[in-house]
């Protein structure tokens, strides 16, 4: 059985909103390249949208409607940017711990 360090937590969650996860040896599997292509998706439209919320920050009146539209896409933006770091992080430890 593979111990939960061992297993890749991937970019989306359950309709129950529980985390996922992928036990695999090949990192180049259907599943892992579809996580590696969700996670550079979620990354380049944080980016997307941090530049949207930049803009709309620097108006000189921002519609308070607008602000809280931009708020909660950053939110959004923060949840899965984290995901992803949290992710890509146990997989640093792991090739480390392989490594050694």
């Amino acid at each position: 059985m593979t111990s939960h360090d061992e297993l890749r937590l991937l970019p989306w969650a359950s309709p129950g909103g529980k985390l996922c996860f992928l036990s695999t040896d090949d990192n180049e599997s259907r599943l892992s390249n579809l996580a590696d292509t969700l996670e550079a998706t979620f990354l380049d439209l944080a980016a997307e949208t941090l530049d949207h919320a930049t803009k709309v920050l620097n108006l000189p009146e921002a519609d308070p409607e607008d602000l809280r539209a931009v708020s909660t896409d950053l939110a959004e933006a923060l949840v899965h940017v984290l995901r992803v770091a949290e992710s890509r992080g146990q997989r640093l430890l792991q090739e480390r711990s392989i490594s050694r």
